[in-house]
């Protein structure tokens, strides 16, 4: 089940006192984008959807980028990050059942010359589908190797027509405590938010993906769309998308404002910035046996030759 807040102990009994400020503030901080963020989502019932038609991308294959093999499909299923549906990394699989992913809307706002309100198999229509392997790098030092199914983000962003004041990308993703309240996991102030620079969004390798394996992505892995920036630690991609703004300001973004000395805003693949609490100089693959070997973590995950010049100039021991 879901983690539970017993009602008669306040939050501030239950987090460290620093960290629960910072919940406060992200909370107020996010008022205004969940009122933008109202989808047709479902808690139960919901009508099916046919695996759309896509096509593999070569210029994306394990071959290309020397991967070896594909992280075994149960591996990925069942292990892995999905915040609204807990904190260990085997409860999305677990409490997937408590959301369907179809009917699902997502809003497209802000600074932008056409506001967009989409259903997800509508949004499916804006680009060809297409079948592409990235290596996904998650911050706590393990990796998988994954076939994702989806378009570039720069799709939607063209047709969103953003305006010249839009320097930022914001993504939001449902609140979990008003679509299961009886399950209310308090391990976060919701929605849970993340956002990349224009020239990030618009870059060929951001991804919108809407499978994996070949089919429809299950729920705990993020259906119906979730984000896929495969330089960027795997918390940068945020699941279950309702609502996309286009905004002037970087936004505040919930891991970088809950603890700004482990995430930062930019969150790319670097191993020589270490979280404080582990090293990020190597990586565990996920399905590679019971001990698995670790591997040299790449520079900006291995894709540092079409992206290291959107970084041109800075400092990426500050800017992290």
């Amino acid at each position: 089940m879901l983690i539970r807040r017993p009602p008669s102990i306040p939050p501030s009994e239950l987090t460290p006192p620093a960290l629960y400020k910072r919940r406060k503030f992200l909370r107020a901080a996010l008022a205004a984008p969940l009122a933008l963020a109202a989808p047709a989502i479902a808690p139960a019932k919901a009508q099916a959807a046919a695996t759309p038609d896509y096509a593999p991308n070569p210029a994306f294959t394990m071959e290309a980028r020397g991967y070896g093999t594909f992280t075994p499909k149960e591996k990925m299923a069942g292990y892995n990050n999905f915040y609204e549906l807990g904190t260990d990394k085997r409860d999305p699989a677990a409490n997937s059942h408590f959301y369907r992913a179809r009917p699902w809307r997502v809003a497209v706002s802000g600074e932008v010359a056409e506001p967009l309100d989409l259903d997800v198999d509508d949004l499916l229509k804006l680009a060809p589908l297409e079948e592409r392997v990235y290596r996904l790098r998650c911050v706590e030092a393990w990796s998988m190797v994954i076939p994702w199914m989806g378009f570039s983000l720069s799709a939607l962003v063209k047709k969103a027509q953003p305006t010249g004041k839009a320097k930022f990308v914001e993504f939001i993703t449902f609140n979990p405590d008003e679509l299961f309240p009886e399950n209310s996991n308090s391990s976060l102030p919701w929605p849970y938010v993340e956002g990349l620079r224009m020239d990030e969004a618009m870059h060929p390798l951001a991804m919108l993906v809407f499978g994996v394996y070949g089919e429809l992505l299950p729920t705990q892995c993020g259906a119906p769309v979730r984000l896929v920036a495969p330089w960027k630690y795997g918390f940068k991609s945020g699941k279950a998308l309702v609502a996309i703004r286009f905004l002037e300001k970087q936004p505040a973004t919930t891991w970088n404002v809950l603890q700004p000395g482990e995430y930062g805003f930019y969150a790319n693949v670097n191993p020589n910035v270490s979280h404080p609490r582990w090293s990020q100089a190597s990586e565990r693959a996920i399905g590679g046996g019971f001990l698995p070997e670790r591997r040299k973590t790449d520079m900006f995950n291995g894709y540092a030759e079409e992206v290291a010049g959107l970084y041109s100039g800075m400092d990426l021991q500050k800017q992290f």
